[in-house]
């Protein structure tokens, strides 16, 4: 008896051991997981820091608004580009090109009807080459 007790015991601290070293290792992970979101929180915040140092540089060249402390949006825009300057530009790329599509369809609708027409009803019956004549 005194030896399934000792089994059972060791089984129990087996057990317990497994159990702590699990929570060690869930706590290293929660560890790192904070120490690596910090890492790029910090990343992120010198990557900003970056960006604002470069438009400054820009903004300081800009003499026409370098004395200034608020940029009016246009001078943003000519610096940093514009979203809404490559949507028009697209938009009357798109118009161009729907404008010129409609031209060449308007320019030879007639001709390729006229081509189908005739092909469709200009028919001419041949015998085919490899009909034989069985006599």
């Amino acid at each position: 008896m005194t030896s399934q007790s000792q089994g059972i015991h060791q089984l129990l601290q087996a057990e317990k051991r497994a159990k702590d070293k699990l929570e060690e290792a869930k706590k290293r992970k929660a560890k790192r997981l904070r120490q690596a979101k910090e890492e790029a929180m910090a990343e992120i915040d010198q990557y900003r820091m970056q960006r604002d140092q470069e438009f400054r540089q820009k903004h300081a060249k800009c003499p026409k608004y370098s004395s200034s402390r608020l940029w009016p949006r246009r001078a943003v825009e000519q610096i940093m580009g514009s979203q809404s300057n490559i949507s028009e530009e697209i938009e009357v790329q798109t118009l161009e090109k729907i404008k010129e599509l409609n031209g060449s369809y308007n320019k030879s609708m007639e001709s390729v009807i006229n081509q189908l027409l005739s092909i469709v009803c200009d028919v001419k019956p041949e015998i085919h080459a490899n009909y034989r004549i069985a006599n």
